[in-house]
């Protein structure tokens, strides 16, 4: 009604649309509010319907329609690019603002708020030459309203395109290990490339996140088994350097009971102690330990078996007649 449309041509549909509706309506009010009160005006002079109170009104109708065309609105995030007579002539917003009819346009309304935009990049080879996939978020926001307008045509197109190419371009460069363990560096390294793109256009980039990075089925198998195989191999070192760490405690207990029979005695007596108190039933115990603890008769082991027995370490079983 009021060359809404010719206002939004090339801005985001969606978004201007709710903006061009609030105007509309605040812009439809006015115009009603104006031609009510040139009608009541003109049949309050004249007193009935003449040439007179029906000049009134028309101009009235004129008044209210031109106002309407005039005034706009503009959200607290919005800014809109005002061309006179097809030259840049001001930035406007937010809040009420009026235009001339038929001489200004707005041709854009620029949202300042921070975007978030997805891109990604499918089967490219890395500088190892495999194929992945990448998924990135990338955060940035208009910080010249003017420059977004007059310098790209489409500047959330460009912005796309842009971030597009510098993702394809650092994957290129980088080998897969450092992909996958490196994604800040990354992240990093494109968000310089973009903004270093998009800051002629009067966009700064926030900060970039990869999100996912996707690898072929069969190299994903292939790198489970390189590390599963890894993993291995150091835990069969790790074991090895434990069995070394034990032999050289048992060689140095041996250097100490060497010189100390008495002790390697009470050793191998608490051992065989140790081991009958768990209720066993069967202890096996090479011969020359019992003849260096005197156990080698009959004797000696009922003897040693009495003393475990009365200390209750050992049940004795009743006799089988």
């Amino acid at each position: 009604m009021y060359g809404a449309a010719a206002d939004v041509l090339g801005a985001r549909p969606m978004q201007l649309r709710l903006v061009m509706q609030r105007s509309s309506s605040f812009a439809t009010f006015l115009f009603f509010v104006i031609l009510l009160s040139g009608i009541a005006i003109g049949f309050g002079v004249f007193r009935e319907l003449s040439v007179g109170s029906v000049s009134i009104s028309v101009v009235a109708l004129v008044v209210a329609s031109i106002v309407a065309r005039a005034v706009r609105i503009a959200s607290a995030w919005d800014r809109a690019i005002v061309l006179r007579l097809g030259k840049f002539h001001a930035l406007r917003g937010p809040g009420l603002f009026g235009i001339i009819p038929i001489v200004d346009t707005i041709p854009y309304w620029i949202d300042i708020r921070v975007i978030t935009s997805s891109f990604k990049a499918e089967k490219t080879l890395t500088k190892d030459t495999v194929p992945v996939d990448v998924d990135a978020v990338l955060f940035w926001k208009v910080i010249d309203p003017e420059k977004a307008a007059l310098a790209v045509a489409d500047y959330t197109s460009a912005i796309s395109w842009a971030s597009q190419t510098a993702l394809r371009d650092v994957i290129g460069k980088t080998v897969l290990a450092d992909m996958l363990a490196g994604r800040e560096k990354i992240a990093t390294e494109l968000q310089k490339i973009i903004d270093a793109r998009t800051e002629p256009w009067g966009i700064t980039v926030l900060s970039v996140e990869v999100r996912n990075v996707l690898i072929p089925p069969g190299l994903e198998d292939a790198m489970s088994m390189q590390a599963q195989a890894e993993r291995e191999r150091q835990a069969r070192v790790i074991l090895g350097d434990s069995e070394r760490q034990v032999a050289e405690k048992f060689a140095e207990a041996a250097k100490s009971y060497a010189h100390d029979p008495t002790a390697l005695h009470l050793r191998a007596m608490n051992m065989l102690y140790e081991g009958l108190k768990q209720n066993a039933t069967i202890v096996l115990v090479p011969s020359t330990a019992l003849e260096t603890m005197q156990l080698g008769g009959l004797a000696g082991i009922t003897a040693l078996a009495s003393t475990l027995a009365a200390n209750g370490a050992v049940k004795e079983t009743p006799p089988v007649h």
